[in-house]
């Protein structure tokens, strides 16, 4: 019985494939077609195309085999690009410093260097000087002049003595800078050269006075004949 139905299977076989062409469709080669050449056949159980002994992954059909097809698709083409032409990077060009100029006139208050009624310089005051002293780094001159200045309060001769005293006081710490005392001249104006205007201040001595008659209180120092420092090459 066994055998009977063995026979039977392979005459069914025989008889399908028979009724199959093997001639090749030249759009769909590698796949059974039917007797007409027109269709590709597939099996009745599972669907899938027939293939001959000629099939390659290049003659796959997409209806038939598409991971096959997916997997031999040729990569798109990416269009190469030209690196961008190099540009020749220029070292930065040398920054040369603006030649320094020291400050042709410049005035501090004398309360920003010393004391009220004092000739002797505080700590701050030296140190706006050290300011000063540093801007003629480099500079060619030919003179500083410093001028003492005082407010009304006090006697003539008084202010006048404080005013010079002062102006001294400030000769003398330039000159502890380093600064040639030869160009250096110091004099004393009192009260005299005022720079609040009359009737401004007005009323005896007081706080408030005092604070108003400031700007009186100053030394004026004047730079002439300042140029940079030139050094040959």
């Amino acid at each position: 019985m066994k055998k009977t139905n063995t026979l039977i299977l392979a005459g069914s076989v025989a008889a399908f494939v028979a009724g199959m062409s093997f001639a090749q469709d030249s759009k769909n080669q590698g796949y059974l077609v039917d007797t007409y050449g027109n269709n590709i056949v597939t099996s009745p159980n599972t669907g899938l195309c027939w293939r001959t002994r000629d099939w390659t992954p290049e003659r796959a059909v997409a209806s038939c085999d598409p991971v096959a097809t997916q997997a031999e698709a040729p990569a798109p083409k990416v269009a190469a690009t030209a690196p961008p032409p190099s540009k020749s990077v220029k070292p930065p060009a040398p920054a040369f410093a603006p030649a320094k100029m020291a400050p042709q006139a410049i005035n501090f208050s004398a309360d920003t260097l010393f004391a009220f009624d004092k000739s002797v310089l505080k700590p701050e005051g030296m140190a706006a000087l050290d300011g000063f002293v540093n801007q003629l780094s480099g500079v060619q001159f030919q003179s500083i002049f410093v001028t003492g200045h005082t407010d009304r309060f006090g006697g003539d001769d008084y202010n006048q003595k404080l005013s010079e005293r002062r102006a001294n006081a400030v000769k003398d710490y330039l000159v502890s800078r380093n600064v040639e005392a030869s160009r250096v001249k110091a004099e004393g104006k009192g009260e005299t050269q005022p720079v609040t205007r009359p009737g401004e201040c007005v009323g005896p001595q007081s706080i408030k006075v005092i604070a108003c008659l400031q700007p009186d209180r100053r030394v004026h120092i004047e730079v002439t004949g300042a140029k940079p420092l030139t050094t040959s090459p």
